[in-house]
């Protein structure tokens, strides 16, 4: 019998055009909770480039790792910057 070969699967890898990323982003949001946002900042940020986002935001690079993972604790002003250099917007919607 063959073994089975499984690899760590990575959202960024999955994450090709804007669209994906803003629905992914969507999706987050609608969780509710801050580490999958901060977490699907992260994802969405290694997908475009960490390096490029630093430079953009004028954070450092292991800064933002740090504060975009699941562990992360990051101030709103650094999710303002991120989705800003990201190209995304929040927005508000009346909740049903």
């Amino acid at each position: 019998m063959a073994k089975t070969r499984t690899k760590k699967w990575d959202a960024a890898e999955h994450l090709k055009s804007d669209a994906d990323m803003a629905a992914y982003l969507e999706a987050a949001l609608e969780e509710g909770d801050p580490a999958l946002v901060a977490a699907a900042l992260g994802d969405i940020a290694r997908a475009k480039g960490m390096s490029d986002l630093a430079r953009q935001t004028g954070l450092g690079r292991e800064s933002l790792y740090k504060a975009l993972s699941a562990e992360g604790n990051p101030e709103f002003s650094t999710i303002l910057k991120v989705v800003n250099a990201l190209g995304l917007r929040l927005h508000a919607a009346a909740a049903h």
